[in-house]
């Protein structure tokens, strides 16, 4: 019989983060899960990191492949997992201790609740809280999210619904997760835990700090289809508008 949870970590040279991920899935007060840590065919340490946590917790499964990119070996790591419920962890993000015992407590107790995410906290490098994260203090709308992804950024996942909505669509470079929760969002009810369940990393090889534009332009195309599905397309059209600053500062006198 599987677990009630299956979590994905997928990892692309992340040695130096994805032990405290790992750590802190399997410091859960809820325990009935199964983890999968997928190495997305790393050059570095992060798959040997992730072996060693393999070795003494059987919960902990690891797969190693090709470079695929993000959004192509999250789809597959799900694909490769069983749980009725299911979620993933950024590799260089960390769970809460409750996240999921008070997650999985929604959907037990909800039927008809297919998503359930949490409030978040912002890390640096160092662990360190910088702030608590904005986007989940909008409140949830099923329209409103075609502005605001609030469902940022932990959200544990009923499989059937999952399946349902289509799973990942790996024809988007990134910005996959906004798509899913729109799709998401028209099938099914979606609760929220206003609580810092979740830790986000920024640092200064984040993924998010690195693919900014790209992500803006998948955003796009993200509430692009979701107009066409809820048959808005007609009435409403997109304006994106990327814009950037710059500043002068005095130079140094040489000497």
């Amino acid at each position: 019989m599987h677990p009630s949870v299956s979590i994905v970590i997928r990892g692309f040279n992340r040695d130096g983060y994805i032990g405290r991920a790992i750590e802190s899935v399997l410091a859960q007060t809820y325990q009935d899960f199964d983890l999968l840590v997928w190495d997305d065919g790393s050059t570095d340490k992060t798959a040997k990191v992730a072996i060693e946590y393999a070795k003494k917790d059987r919960r902990v499964r690891i797969a190693a492949y090709d470079h695929r990119g993000a959004v192509k070996s999250l789809k597959s790591a799900l694909a490769d997992t069983f749980g009725p419920y299911l979620c993933w962890v950024d590799s260089d993000d960390m769970l809460a201790p409750t996240a999921l015992e008070e997650t999985v407590a929604v959907l037990e107790g909800n039927p008809t609740v297919g998503m359930v995410y949490t409030d978040y906290q912002v890390i640096d490098a160092s662990d360190r809280v910088t702030g608590y994260g904005k986007r989940c203090r909008i409140p949830y709308s099923k329209d409103r999210m075609l502005l605001d992804f609030m469902t940022f950024h932990f959200r544990l996942i009923r499989r059937s619904v999952f399946e349902q909505a289509g799973g990942i669509d790996e024809s988007f470079l990134c910005a996959e997760d906004y798509d899913l929760c729109l799709r998401l969002a028209e099938l099914t009810e979606v609760r929220r835990i206003p609580k810092p369940l979740y830790f986000y990393r920024i640092h200064a090889d984040s993924v998010s700090q690195r693919m900014r534009i790209d992500q803006i332009h998948c955003a796009r195309d993200a509430v692009s289809h979701a107009l066409e599905r809820r048959g808005l397309s007609d009435r409403f059209e997109i304006d994106l508008q990327i814009r950037g600053r710059f500043s002068l500062r005095r130079r140094k006198p040489n000497g």
